[in-house]
C-alpha cells in the first residue's frame, strides 16, 4: 500500500502554539510526551476518526483541538509505518521532535 503524502497528528491548539514558539513539537499523544513514550503518534487521514475517538471520545477541555498536517518529505527525524500487534493496522510514529516547519497546515478538527 503506498504512504500518503501527508500524515496528521492531532493536539490541543494551546499546545501547538507552544511548539511553535520553541520550534518543535514534542508531545507523543495526549497527556504523554516524547520521551515518555519514544516517538510521536501520527494516523493518514483515514485513520483519524477513530483516533480522535479513543482518545478525545469524551474531550471536555478548555480548548480546541487542532489536526497537524505533517509533509514527510520535510521531515529531520525517522518516520516509520508499526503496528501495535504483529500482523495489526499500520500506523505512522515520528522518532524525534516533529520541527513546526513540517507542519504544512493546521485545521480545526470538529
Amino acid at each position: 500500500m503506498p504512504k500518503p503524502s501527508r500524515i496528521l497528528h492531532l493536539t490541543e491548539r494551546s499546545l501547538w502554539e507552544t511548539a511553535r514558539e520553541r520550534g518543535t513539537y514534542e508531545l507523543s499523544t495526549r497527556g504523554r510526551t516524547l520521551e515518555q513514550v519514544g516517538f510521536i503518534h501520527c494516523s493518514t487521514r483515514e485513520q483519524l476518526p477513530r483516533v480522535a475517538a479513543f482518545l478525545y471520545g469524551e474531550y471536555d477541555g478548555p480548548d480546541e483541538l487542532v489536526v497537524l498536517v505533517v509533509d514527510p518529505a520535510l521531515l529531520d527525524v525517522p518516520l516509520r509505518y508499526e503496528a501495535a500487534e504483529p500482523g495489526g493496522e499500520e500506523f505512522p510514529h515520528l522518532y524525534g521532535p516533529l520541527k513546526v516547519a513540517a507542519v504544512v497546515d493546521v485545521e480545526p478538527w470538529e
